[in-house]
């Protein structure tokens, strides 16, 4: 069996833009792959709302920087085949980072540490899929809206630059963008069509990866 930890933020944890709320479990696109993948793979979900590449956020109670966290949760999961990273929505507040160029450095760093995390059994590293997230859109919701300033246009970036950080860096690389796009209900979150729909598109490239 295959063990693929799926690294996200509120993408990855399911967060309903009706909400507040969560989607429910059947819909999030980790179980959607997992249920798609069946015995073959262990899915282990890791997503934390406002999560971001590399950058600090003191606004919540959570530690909300991802290259932090990242080298305890390769070794509480460990041994592990893939490591897929969808990250850089949170990156695109104005406060965070505002960047996209920044997200992109974001996900060669948290790739760097998978590579050279010392490992609890001296296994080799897992293999690496970057996921960039669908770009944000316009909304009416007013405190989405200010939180990502600006945002809409850098979002749109990060397929591109995360594209050829896979081809640099010797990755793999999945547009979710290609399959979902963001709720205008608040502009960033995915509704349950679309969560399904990045679990459903990510299963081919799993399996070959994986070669299941």
């Amino acid at each position: 069996m295959k063990n693929i930890l799926c690294y996200g933020d509120s993408l990855t944890w399911g967060y309903n833009p009706e909400g507040p709320g969560r989607h429910a479990y059947a819909d999030r696109w980790p179980s959607v792959l997992q249920e798609r993948l069946g015995d073959r793979a262990c899915v282990v979900v890791e997503g934390l709302n406002g999560r971001t590449t590399a950058y600090d956020d003191w606004l919540a109670a959570a530690d909300r920087n991802g290259a932090r966290i990242l080298p305890t949760l390769l070794t509480t999961h460990a041994p592990l085949d893939l490591v897929i990273i969808l990250l850089g929505t949170n990156d695109m507040k104005p406060f965070i980072c505002g960047r996209a160029i920044g997200a992109r450095q974001g996900m060669q760093r948290l790739a760097d540490i998978i590579r050279r995390h010392d490992y609890p059994m001296d296994e080799a590293p897992p293999r690496i899929l970057f996921v960039s997230p669908p770009p944000l859109c316009e909304t009416e919701n007013s405190d989405f809206a200010a939180g990502f300033e600006g945002g809409i246009a850098e979002s749109c970036r990060l397929a591109r630059l995360y594209a050829q950080l896979a081809t640099d860096s010797g990755c793999v690389f999945f547009d979710a963008g290609s399959v979902a796009k963001t709720s205008s209900l608040d502009g960033v979150h995915l509704d349950a069509e679309g969560t399904r729909a990045v679990g459903i598109g990510l299963e081919p490239v799993v399996r070959q990866m994986l070669e299941l």
